[in-house]
């Protein structure tokens, strides 16, 4: 069950709203994964699991080690075109988020099966949105990306999982840049408390927060911060994902 917060939002630094980061069109290639209804693609290395309920749908990628950033990167999202190839390339682009990390295959040069091998540049993505910008039959085409801002639904969503003194929370729905790069939490009865990435977007806090209301303060990767006060009432439990503010 996902409950609302009461939210505050904090210093919003003045961004594009379309592009961020200033980024231009990079080269890369792309590849696909997860079958035609990318039930392949749930889970993965940034912790988000069922990508249909968290709201990212279909619309995702794995990101080979040079853009995963060792999981920084869970989160942020990418327009992408297919790009010099008429033979397979369909006109249009895409807005996927990255999701899961395209591991490298060292036992497979860069240009014949190890697409995702240092230092490559490259995009697994679900066989759906894959078809959106290429023919199936291609199997790997050239493109060209940017980062763009993420548009979400609603608040961001904090998922507490873990025990007592070990409170693991999973940030999902994330907008503007997407990738967070900082989070702390205060209860009602402390002050802000840094807490450590665990992996991917699950964030570590080893202090005792049992029976107190919780705000969360999270930074994504473009400096801009939003606090969500209050978000989580006293009686909160392992388990449940609660609401809370979001980057316009």
């Amino acid at each position: 069950m996902t409950l609302l917060c009461v939210f505050l939002v904090g210093f919003l630094s003045l961004v594009p709203s379309t592009v961020v980061h200033g980024e231009g069109w990079i080269d890369a290639h792309a590849t696909f994964y997860g079958g035609g209804d990318a039930s392949g693609t749930m889970g993965g290395a940034c912790g988000y699991g069922n990508l249909y309920s968290q709201g990212y749908g279909t619309n995702t990628a794995a990101l080979s080690t040079a853009l995963f950033n060792s999981g920084l990167s869970c989160g942020s999202c990418y327009e992408i075109r297919c790009a010099n190839d008429p033979k397979w390339c369909l006109p249009g682009s895409i807005v996927v988020t990255a999701t899961n990390f395209c591991p490298p295959n060292n036992a497979l040069p860069s240009n014949a099966g190890g697409w995702c091998n240092p230092p490559l540049q490259h995009f697994d993505l679900s066989q759906p949105v894959f078809q959106h910008i290429a023919q199936y039959r291609a199997g790997i085409v050239p493109v060209s990306y940017r980062r763009v801002a993420c548009r979400r639904r609603g608040g961001m969503r904090f998922t507490i999982n873990g025990h007592s003194y070990f409170n693991l929370v999973l940030i999902t729905n994330v907008g503007g840049a997407g990738d967070v790069h900082g989070v702390a939490v205060k209860g009602s009865r402390t002050g802000w408390q840094s807490m450590s990435r665990n992996w991917g977007q699950n964030w570590q806090s080893n202090n005792y927060l049992n029976g107190q209301s919780l705000s969360f303060k999270v930074t994504t990767s473009d400096g801009r911060t939003v606090v969500s006060s209050n978000c989580v009432p006293s009686h909160w439990s392992f388990g449940q994902t609660f609401t809370g503010a979001q980057f316009r």
